[in-house]
């Protein structure tokens, strides 16, 4: 595809961007009393739709699907962004697999604007259709529904079924032929991987477990994080050093939250660059792990305010803005 396919979802974007939002405004969000206030001060800003409930929730959901809309609106061709849906791809899986095994249906359990919506999920499960799911995903979805039926053990099924996902962001930043992409899904491997070691360690998980969760990237070598891990958690810290993950062996000793906050804003330091391109697609994947990041981090706030944490808990754990 000719890169100049790219100018005018660009454009759109660079307009976009000045919406975002800054470090002032999470400040001022800080600042505000009660979670009520900091949500005003969001419907303010238009976030949000008029036309329904004011709620956290439904205000975080609606500012998702609008980027999303906004994306699809603009992108000549959505499956460079396969990268950011398989993850929520696969937690349909997950959640149609458990409803299907436990006969506890809800539909609000789904992402929306999935390649396949949460309906077709639960019945492409019940019905054992896997053949109508994308690549190896039907393999997966099988696998997963023979181990809850049979084992009854929600963790493994969670195992299987969270690889295979890491496994799909890796072919599908390959696929993309767009190297932040590639760069993007490498990132979002290793830092899954660093995550597993870390949880591993702390509850004294084998070898052969890490080996079931982790899944291969360039940016790490599998093989020697477990044989860290097996060895304590200043082990991991010690061979993280040794990588390009090396800011986050101090960001470990700090907390298992400072821990997150890095890893996120290593992702937001990996995109920021992107903001200079006009012809690619960088730009565009900026602005949707902007906009991921920035929900994120006023659920933090309003969930925090609303459980009468103090601000410097809250601030802790807030993300570097794109912008």
């Amino acid at each position: 595809m000719s890169n100049t396919k790219y100018t005018y979802a660009v454009a759109r974007i660079r307009a976009l961007e000045t919406s975002l939002l800054t470090d002032a405004v999470i400040e001022q969000l800080l600042g505000c009393g009660t979670a009520e206030q900091a949500l005003q001060l969001l419907l303010d800003r238009g976030w949000g739709d008029a036309s329904s409930d004011s709620t956290v929730e439904s205000v975080l959901s609606c500012e998702e699907e609008k980027t999303w809309k906004v994306i699809r609106d603009v992108v000549p061709d959505m499956s460079v962004f396969d990268v950011l849906s398989c993850p929520r791809l696969y937690h349909n899986l997950k959640a149609a697999v458990k409803a299907v095994c436990t006969g506890r249906k809800n539909l609000n359990i789904f992402y929306d604007g999935c390649p396949v919506t949460g309906e077709d999920m639960m019945r492409i499960v019940e019905n054992k259709e896997f053949s109508r799911l994308p690549g190896k995903m039907s393999r997966t979805a099988q696998e997963a529904l023979d181990i809850l039926l049979h084992t009854g053990d929600g963790q493994l099924c969670d195992i299987c079924v969270d690889k295979a996902a890491l496994e799909a962001v890796m072919e599908a930043g390959k696929r993309s032929g767009e190297r932040i992409i590639e760069e993007y899904a490498d990132t979002t491997v290793a830092i899954a991987d660093i995550k597993i070691a870390v949880r591993a360690q702390k509850t004294g998980k084998s070898a052969d477990f890490m080996r079931s969760a982790m899944a291969e990237c360039a940016g790490l070598n599998i093989g020697q994080l477990i044989r860290a891990a097996l060895a304590g958690e200043d082990e991991i810290a010690q061979y993280l050093k040794e990588t390009s993950y090396a800011g986050g062996a101090e960001a470990l000793k700090e907390s298992p939250s400072a821990f997150e906050r890095w890893c996120d804003n290593r992702m937001i330091e990996t995109m920021k660059p992107q903001k200079y391109e006009t012809f690619s697609v960088g730009p565009l994947l900026g602005y949707l792990i902007a906009r991921e990041n920035e929900i994120k981090t006023v659920r933090i706030i309003l969930t925090g305010k609303q459980n009468g944490f103090p601000d410097d808990a809250i601030r802790e754990r807030i993300r570097e803005m794109y912008v």
